[in-house]
């Protein structure tokens, strides 16, 4: 009795599960994905940008703890549970870092802490509208434990990596959705039609090819202006040109096909022709260069906000962390450079290694 054929899609899907590095590292991309898109949730400093600034904590090391003091504020922050989860909680509370406390029925007497042993000067909280002090120490004292340390502010570090993760998956999939729009139009318009226009759109490609990538999109980023959507667009308008040379060498072997051949026969207007007949069947070489493309964008971003006209502070980058703390390596904290610039290496490196192991899955001489 014969066997069922399988198709090619899941031919491929079996190839790939057997690619352990391959399987891992996309395991790796969903969980820092979601990581990302539910920074604010699982953030201990939920507020904006992780932008809590605590200067007499600053710079310690991972596993640091101190109790917390917060005066409430009496200004309005009300917000939707949406905007909490997208962009973070508005507050303008007070979070004071404290040595000691000593709750009376008067009010707090507290000691700031200092970060050296001697003793810190005591100071006295009253608060107006509350009447039982030792509820309010209660709800508003707590131990805060920092496990990646805090920054040469006294941000905490794990809430500043995990949303600063949105950048660069943001910058991935923007860059790539551009890239791809511009180079799929201008590669199937060149390897379909030939001529004067092949020519033409590979005098655009040759010319933007030899501009220096990096320089390109620093021009790009100065005409538009420094900030977080100016970077996406930048980004996404210096990488098509691969894309491109992709897609018309792909078209140029396709359209020769009998298929095609026959669709002309039949009829079918070039725009159906190159739509449903020849961009279906060239996808497979664009899924691994959008895996490498995304890549590329993390680096490129990263660069970027290390030469300080990325994303703009107090917006969290990984490239913008290790500006500010690549001068702590000499400095005995190497760790504040190092975390950031371990999550943009291996981020990159999963990346690398699905497109590797999906070119190899879809290769079908294999």
């Amino acid at each position: 009795m014969s066997q069922p054929t399988q198709s090619l899609t899941a031919l491929a899907l079996q190839k790939f599960k057997k690619n352990f590095w391959g399987v891992l590292s996309l395991v790796y991309i969903v969980l820092c994905g979601l990581a990302a898109l539910f920074a604010y949730v699982i953030a201990p400093d939920s507020s904006q940008n992780a932008n809590q600034m605590h200067l007499s904590i600053h710079s310690q090391p991972p596993g640091f703890q101190v109790d917390m003091l917060t005066i409430p504020s009496d200004i309005d922050t009300e917000q939707s549970w949406f905007l909490k989860w997208f962009s973070g909680k508005k507050t303008s509370d007070t979070e004071i870092p404290i040595t000691s406390h000593v709750v009376t029925d008067n009010g707090i007497s507290y000691v700031p802490y200092t970060g050296d042993e001697s003793a810190g000067i005591v100071k006295n909280l009253t608060v107006n509208g509350v009447e039982d002090y030792h509820a309010f120490a209660k709800a508003n004292i707590n131990s805060s434990k920092f496990l990646l340390g805090t920054d040469k502010y006294g941000r905490d570090l794990l809430s500043r990596m995990l949303i600063g993760a949105r950048i660069s998956f943001s910058i991935g999939f923007v860059a790539v959705f551009i890239s791809l729009i511009i180079g799929l139009l201008l590669g199937a318009f060149a390897g379909y039609f030939g001529g004067k226009i092949d020519a033409a759109i590979m005098w655009i490609i040759n010319v933007t090819w030899s501009i220096p990538t990096l320089l390109l999109v620093i021009a790009i980023t100065l005409a538009l202006g420094k900030g977080y959507w100016q970077v996406f667009i930048a980004v996404g308008l210096t990488m098509w040109v691969e894309v491109a040379r992709v897609v018309r060498g792909q078209v140029m072997g396709v359209k020769e096909m009998q298929y095609v051949t026959a669709a002309r026969a039949l009829g079918y207007t070039d725009a159906r022709i190159i739509i449903k007949h020849i961009l279906p069947n060239v996808i497979a070489p664009l899924i691994v260069i959008s895996a490498a493309n995304f890549a590329g964008a993390i680096l490129i971003e990263s660069g970027l906000s290390f030469l300080g006209i990325g994303a703009q502070p107090p917006t969290p980058s990984w490239g913008a962390m290790i500006k500010d703390h690549y001068s702590y390596i000499i400095l005995g904290k190497p760790y504040l450079a190092i975390i950031p610039g371990l999550a943009i290496m291996l981020l990159v490196m999963a990346f690398m290694l699905v497109g590797n192991a999906l070119r190899d899955a879809l290769d079908v001489k294999g």
